[in-house]
């Protein structure tokens, strides 16, 4: 079988993978590069997930490319629509024809004699490629967390991850529990009163939620006297700084944040429903991602008695439905999972450096992006209290920065060199605790307390550093 030699392999072709190929378009057009995707289609989260409702959990302004306007009246659109901006984007930037699908990456290796990545695909076909760069997202896609419950097999109706739902599952009429209390049980609650005959959403413990717009007025005015571009500009801008200050606001005033989310979602379900018991989480805001209920469509379920809450704990499944360790139980015909995902560091590729196996545990994230002494090589990592594509953008434009500054200085290599041996150790992510995230966090690198060995999730320093410092830091070592 044939090797084929690229100057990039990118690995997922997602959102950040598609976006990828168009920086690379745009930005370094004399760079040859493959986008190798596992799954047989593109579009990753947006065409994996199917459960019912499946939409953005933040504003599309932000979500979308910085060099393709988001130009639809929808603040917060539906997931098909998102698939559908990614494939606009891919045709627009003729990136079709650099996508392979079905062709999942299981082992690279980097050899620094040859100063190259030998790239092994599922079918064992071979790539080389002079730099590799990770656009796989953070999760397993073959399936999602499934924890373990007592008695399980007994119940007779249908059991199903959200993560793969079926499209054949008939809802009409039927009692439906739904396990979970994050953004994926907050979207499908609403979703599945339409047809469902009861929806009860069974949850440990509360999340916090609040209700946001489907449109944006702003937004709406402006496009009808300025280009797509401009009001983009504008929008995105606008919900950038929204986002960050929503969140520096909770981390410095987190009593004062709870107070308002509190009191926003008392208004919104009403006088008669208890508050404190099913919507008051135990953790700070944004210690776990904010869930948004577009158009309050969740509190209007819940005020309207379509769907209700209940606070408990599992004790066991039965054969219509679940038993409660507070005694009470929960008759369904069908039960979904929305327990979450489980965190994959880097795909679950092995990789390997000069013919040592890489443990991501013990190496440190140069600007949360590359790994201490993996050469030409980054990773993308979107926020966790933003929108993805806003870090996915910066560190694609980044990657381009350090490509045409290895051909511009006739280097082959480019690798940041950890030196620094007292750093104080801190997890990938600070400060963010929802369970899916704790459970696997430790398989990822660590970052350090001093730059660039950090990951510090804040948009403005990251855009002074994948944008504005100098690619020889002292860190980053460019050689042949």
């Amino acid at each position: 079988m044939k090797n084929e030699f690229f100057d990039v392999v990118i690995v997922g072709a997602g959102l950040s993978g598609v976006g990828a190929g168009c920086h690379l378009k745009e930005k370094c057009p004399e760079h040859t590069f493959v986008i190798l995707e596992g799954r047989e289609k593109t579009g990753g989260t947006w065409d994996l997930f199917r459960y019912p409702g499946i939409r953005s959990d933040s504003d599309m302004y932000t979500l979308a490319y910085s060099f393709k306007p988001w130009d639809s009246s929808e603040l917060i659109p539906s997931g098909e629509k998102i698939l559908n901006y990614i494939k606009e984007a891919a045709k627009e930037y003729n990136i079709e024809d650099h996508i392979r699908t079905l062709h999942k990456v299981v082992k690279a290796e980097w050899n620094d004699e040859d100063a190259l990545w030998k790239v092994t695909v599922e079918n064992q076909k071979i790539f080389h490629c002079k730099f590799l760069y990770m656009c796989s997202g953070y999760y397993r896609y073959d399936k999602g967390y499934d924890p373990l419950f007592e008695g399980k097999d007994l119940f007779k109706g249908p059991l199903i991850h959200a993560q793969n739902w079926p499209s054949s599952l008939d809802l009409e009429d039927k009692r439906v529990v739904v396990i979970g209390s994050g953004a994926t049980a907050v979207t499908l609650v609403p979703e599945l009163c339409k047809k469902a005959k009861k929806v009860t959403m069974l949850q440990r413990s509360p999340t916090y939620i609040t209700s946001w717009p489907g449109k944006d007025l702003l937004a709406n005015v402006l496009r009808k006297f300025f280009p797509r571009k401009f009001v983009s500009f504008v929008m995105k801008t606008k919900y950038n700084f929204l986002q960050q200050f929503l969140y520096h606001f909770s981390q410095r005033n987190p009593e004062k944040a709870k107070a308002l989310l509190i009191k926003k979602a008392k208004k919104e379900v009403g006088p008669h429903f208890d508050v404190e018991k099913h919507l008051i989480p135990d953790y700070k805001p944004w210690a776990q991602r904010l869930c948004l209920a577009k158009d309050g469509d969740f509190f209007k379920a819940l005020k309207e008695e379509k769907a209700t809450i209940v606070t408990d704990h599992i004790k066991s499944f039965t054969q219509d439905g679940i038993l409660l360790k507070s005694g009470e139980k929960l008759e369904a015909d069908i039960i979904v999972k929305a327990t979450g995902l489980q965190l994959l560091a880097l795909g679950g590729m092995e990789i390997l450096v000069n013919g040592q196996k890489v443990d991501f545990s013990k190496r440190y994230t140069y600007k949360g992006a590359g790994v201490s002494d993996v050469p030409n090589f980054l990773s993308v990592f979107g926020y966790v209290n933003a929108s993805w594509t806003l870090r996915a953008d910066l560190i694609s434009t980044y990657l381009c920065r350090l490509l045409n500054a290895l051909k511009s200085k006739g280097m082959k290599k480019c690798t940041p060199r950890l030196k620094e041996r007292e750093m104080l150790q801190k997890p990938f992510i600070e400060g963010f605790t929802p369970g899916f995230f704790e459970r696997s966090l430790h398989l990822f690198p660590k970052q350090g307390d001093k730059s660039p060995w950090i990951n510090p999730q804040n948009y403005k320093i990251d855009k002074k550093m994948f944008l504005s410092d100098p690619l020889e830091d002292g860190t980053m070592v460019f050689d042949l």
